[in-house]
């Protein structure tokens, strides 16, 4: 690579920050860019990441990666971008005539961009220890080609042949008189062995990467609009986009109705309202729009001793007063 390095560079940053880790880190991508722009100050730098990058990173980082997209330091693709972060750093890098900063070979996208195998449009990076980070020129590697497999001949295909006869110097095992409980008919089954037991729904769970994206798009309140995929025995699977809501009966209408059925068919389109996110699951919670959850009912009871308590917190001041004065 010249010493001065090409004149623009697109820093596939996803990658870098994830180089030798499980997890990305915003503070190793940093120092990747600072240690590249250092050793080519007149190579003009773009980073770029994906669109899960900020979800994914520590959370201690966060808030200095979104003053980053704030101020174009980071660019993330678009949501729903095809090809997601590797088809946005190859669209400009393409663009432009850029070089790319990456350890990722793009196979899915090599007779795309065939320029990839290009001289000096890849650089590679990596971290060594007493060093720092050190770039090179690389050339992508090409996905592996299947070997041809020899067609089996038709004779092959056919089935195995019976004998007619024992082989010969075959010992023929002398008969044996059937075993009397083994000729006894089996016991009919009953009812409950031979009814299968109902399978209770369990709640869908996305991917990973579907559900960061929807989240990110679609906050707690927004509308959307899905297709009823499914019923099951509190409510219904409704499919949006790339992801599975769950909408129960509760926010299906007000008053709940007793079924799913008597309200939304399979196939029916319906205008929603994302009610809650569980990212343990990665599930969501999704209503019919117009319809919020019923509120809890207080007992009398409960009410009374809300009403006693609030009465002497009221009286407490003025025994305070009371006593004040004399």
């Amino acid at each position: 690579m010249p010493k001065n390095g090409p004149k623009h560079v697109v820093v596939d940053g996803s990658n870098l920050a994830t180089e030798g880790r499980t997890a990305p880190s915003l503070k190793q991508l940093n120092e990747a860019v600072l240690s590249y722009m250092n050793e080519f100050p007149d190579t003009k730098v773009t980073v770029v990441v994906d669109a899960t990058f900020g979800h994914r990173i520590d959370k201690r980082e966060v808030s200095e990666f979104n003053d980053a997209i704030d101020n174009n330091e980071l660019v993330a693709p678009p949501a729903g971008a095809v090809g997601r972060g590797d088809g946005f750093v190859l669209t400009i890098a393409a663009k432009v005539g850029a070089s790319i900063v990456s350890n990722d070979s793009y196979q899915e996208f090599q007779p795309q961009y065939p320029w990839l195998f290009d001289a000096g449009r890849l650089i590679g990076g990596k971290p060594v220890p007493h060093v720092g980070w050190v770039f090179i020129e690389r050339l992508p590697v090409r996905p592996s080609i299947a070997k041809s497999v020899k067609k089996a001949s038709r004779e092959a295909n056919r089935p195995m042949p019976v004998p007619k006869a024992p082989p010969p110097n075959a010992k023929v095992a002398p008969k044996t008189k059937p075993v009397v409980a083994a000729m006894k008919p089996a016991a009919p089954a009953t009812k409950s062995q031979t009814a299968p037991k109902p399978v209770k729904p369990v709640a869908t769970s996305n991917d990973l990467t579907p559900f960061l994206e929807f989240v990110e798009k679609h906050p707690v309140g927004s509308k959307v609009k899905g297709t009823v995929d499914s019923y099951s025995a509190h409510g219904v699977y409704v499919r949006v986009n790339d992801v599975m809501c769950y909408l129960p009966l509760r926010l299906m209408a007000n008053p709940a109705p007793r079924s799913a059925r008597e309200h939304v068919k399979l196939g029916q389109s319906v205008s929603l309202v994302v009610s809650s996110f569980v990212a343990s699951r990665r599930s969501i919670d999704v209503a019919i729009s117009g319809v919020s959850a019923p509120e809890k009912k207080v007992s009398s009871s409960a009410a009374g001793k809300a009403k006693k308590k609030k009465k002497r917190q009221s009286a407490l001041p003025a025994r305070k007063v009371a006593a004040k004065k004399k």
